[in-house]
């Protein structure tokens, strides 16, 4: 597990709500982290710290960023609006992709992010900042 960039400290309801909404590889779908963020009234950036003080990894980022859900084939139409907000290079924000999802879906957005050049910064809730390394671009 990452450096916990704040101290979160969380009372037993607090953890519970984390650790009912595991998977079952005891890891917390990023999906759900924003549910549990509101039912634990912390900001989703803080999530990560908030699992990382229990034990727990997020997974499963549903702009395939990290974990292993299935995505199907980038879309050319989202792309361009995706490559339309790049803010240096090949970088956009997670927000930004979500905002845009709600035009579509988050599971077409994170498809054509997955299957793209572009790369995902700022998670929201607080898994990384930049992401290290480029990938390739799939045909």
């Amino acid at each position: 597990m990452g450096k916990l960039q704040k101290i979160i400290n969380l009372d037993e309801v607090q953890k519970n709500h984390i650790f009912s909404n595991l998977d079952e590889n005891g890891r917390l779908p990023c999906i759900k982290a924003f549910k549990v963020a509101r039912l634990i009234a912390i900001k989703p950036r803080d999530m990560s710290d908030a699992c990382k003080a229990v034990g727990v990894k997020i997974t499963n980022c549903e702009l395939g960023v990290f974990g292993k859900l299935n995505f199907q084939n980038a879309e050319p139409e989202i792309y361009h609006q995706i490559k339309e907000k790049f803010v240096e290079e090949n970088d956009i924000n997670c927000k930004t992709l979500w905002a845009m999802a709600k035009k579509s879906s988050l599971r077409r957005v994170g498809s054509t992010v997955k299957n793209s050049n572009a790369e995902v910064i700022n998670c929201q809730l607080g898994c990384f900042r930049k992401r290290e390394g480029h990938r390739e671009v799939k045909s």
